[in-house]
């Protein structure tokens, strides 16, 4: 029984091994934590369990790296390795890893020294690899909810906080009711079709108009795949489901709407190409009137609504909700160049968020009466005279705002530049010249608090206290990555092609 399960599963075995043994070092951090969880320094036992976790993650990233299968589904079709699940799976693990190094200082200061607070971020990541390594409903559904439920708890991580506990229950109940609305999704389509699989799917769809397959309800089909639209736009908080995200990003702790910000919205977006380009490519004249719709929305409500906004991190979860506009645009056009631009502006767009929220996370005010004291930035205003006491940071916000906006030669401007032409190419000029005027209007937000840290003087100066060793090197080598991409992009073209071209194969 033992050899007809190796020969059944072996080579499944060798391809999940990197997922694998993700979930036995997670079972086993939070096994050494439990039993270390007595101890009086709990200070020190979550500082080893944030290092080991790091270790968890780079490992992890060495496995996927080295993955000897090319293309294969596997464990009963539920699951798919190709280059592009693991082109986004290295992009998301290098997220997680930048996460969690930035927010080493915050979570000491904070004094948030729970040692679940990484075990939980490792559970997110790997409920985010088996999200883009789905191949079916049931694995997708099981695996967004697994990155869900950490994230629920991840929202209200600061339990004496009253602002987190809302952040978390408002989070929980719309993130349950967008559950609903995705599982109905699977059960429209899985009862016109008889299969959740996206490979048996996409076969049934390329014959739906021929006589042989004359049986199958187009309009069935059509109504669920609405209903899953509507589910992943709410997970990537693209307007008009964006509701959720100011509050949420506003209400929990900074170094969670860091984690928010920066790593979630890849595996949604991994999946949704998979759906949308593979699977129900052929329904495209039927899904690409919902995603323009979106896409145009969440460009006018993020150019609009971050402009009333005082306080940074709502600000930030507008500009989240712009970017995904953009993101929506490409998603929209149907083609290569569209893919590509998706995952060209996914990674640029992310190396820009780490190295705003490493800058962010770092801004702790320092009273120098008494250096014990200090307090996060929460406000723009609070940026003023930024340039004068640390011109070293202003600058460098500056060129995070500035690559946002899509100011050239940043990187910014590349990756908007290429959504663009994706959208001309397609002959979707009307949504290309949205995007540029929404674009421009977007810019002034980004200016203005460039303005308020160079040219906005108070009589107080605020004086920030270091920033530590991890995030230092985490700001300098995105800094570095946003000014210098324009002279060397060709890798990063190649690579982000060569995964476009996986699902047109």
């Amino acid at each position: 029984m033992n050899l007809n399960f190796m020969n059944i599963f072996g080579n499944d075995l060798k391809i999940i091994f990197p997922e694998t043994f993700l979930t036995i070092a997670i079972l086993w951090l939070l096994v050494f934590g439990v039993t270390h969880s007595t101890d009086s320094n709990r200070a020190l036992l979550s500082k080893i369990v944030s290092w080991l976790s790091i270790q968890t993650i780079f490992f992890t990233l060495l496995l996927v790296y080295n993955n000897p299968f090319s293309s294969t589904v596997f464990l009963k079709n539920l699951f798919i390795s190709d280059y592009l699940t693991t082109f986004i799976t290295i992009v998301l693990l290098i997220c997680s890893l930048a996460s969690i190094l930035i927010s080493l200082d915050y979570l000491k200061d904070e004094k948030m020294n729970a040692f679940e607070y990484t075990i939980l971020i490792l559970l997110a990541t790997l409920g985010m690899i088996l999200i883009v390594a789905s191949y079916d409903f049931l694995s997708m559904y099981l695996a967004i909810e697994l990155q869900s439920l950490t994230l629920y708890v991840l929202a209200t991580f600061q339990r004496n906080s009253e602002f987190s506990t809302e952040a978390g229950l408002k989070y929980f109940i719309l993130g349950a009711f967008s559950s609903g609305v995705l599982l109905f999704g699977f059960s429209m389509v899985y009862g016109f079709t008889g299969t959740t699989n996206f490979g048996d799917l996409a076969k049934l769809i390329t014959g739906i108009t021929s006589e042989s397959t004359s049986f199958i309800s187009t309009s069935g089909i059509i109504i669920g795949l609405i209903f899953i639209a509507t589910a992943l736009f709410f997970k990537l908080a693209a307007a008009p489901f964006h509701m959720w995200a100011p509050d949420v990003y506003e209400g929990a702790p900074t170094s969670v709407t860091a984690f928010f910000a920066i790593t979630p919205k890849i595996a949604i977006l991994g999946v949704f190409l998979r759906l949308f380009f593979y699977t129900f490519y052929d329904l495209i004249d039927q899904w690409q009137p919902m995603i323009i719709f979106c896409a145009i929305l969440s460009m006018i409500v993020a150019s609009l609504g971050a402009l009333a906004q005082s306080r940074l991190k709502r600000l930030l979860a507008y500009s989240a909700i712009g970017h995904v506009g953009f993101i929506l645009i490409g998603l929209s056009t149907g083609t290569t160049l569209g893919i590509q631009s998706v995952l060209l502006y996914i990674v640029l767009y992310i190396i820009m968020v780490i190295n705003m929220f490493g800058v962010v996370l770092s801004l702790r005010e320092q009273n120098s009466s008494n250096s014990e004291t200090s307090t996060m930035v929460q406000y723009i205003s609070d940026l003023s005279n930024l340039n004068k006491t640390n011109p070293l940071l202003a600058i460098t916000i500056a060129i995070a705002l500035f690559s946002m906006a899509g100011i050239p030669p940043l990187a910014g401007f590349y990756s908007k530049l290429y959504i663009f032409l994706s959208a001309i190419e397609s002959n979707m000029f009307l949504v290309a010249i949205i995007g540029v005027l929404t674009s421009v209007l977007g810019s002034v937000y980004y200016i203005r608090i460039i303005k308020i840290m160079y040219f906005e003087n108070t009589e107080n100066y605020t004086y920030y206290k270091p920033m530590s060793l991890e995030s230092s090197l985490v700001v300098s080598i995105t800094s570095f990555l946003i000014l210098f991409f324009f002279l060397y992009p060709n890798p990063l073209f190649i690579i982000t092609h060569k995964a476009a071209l996986t699902l047109c194969m």
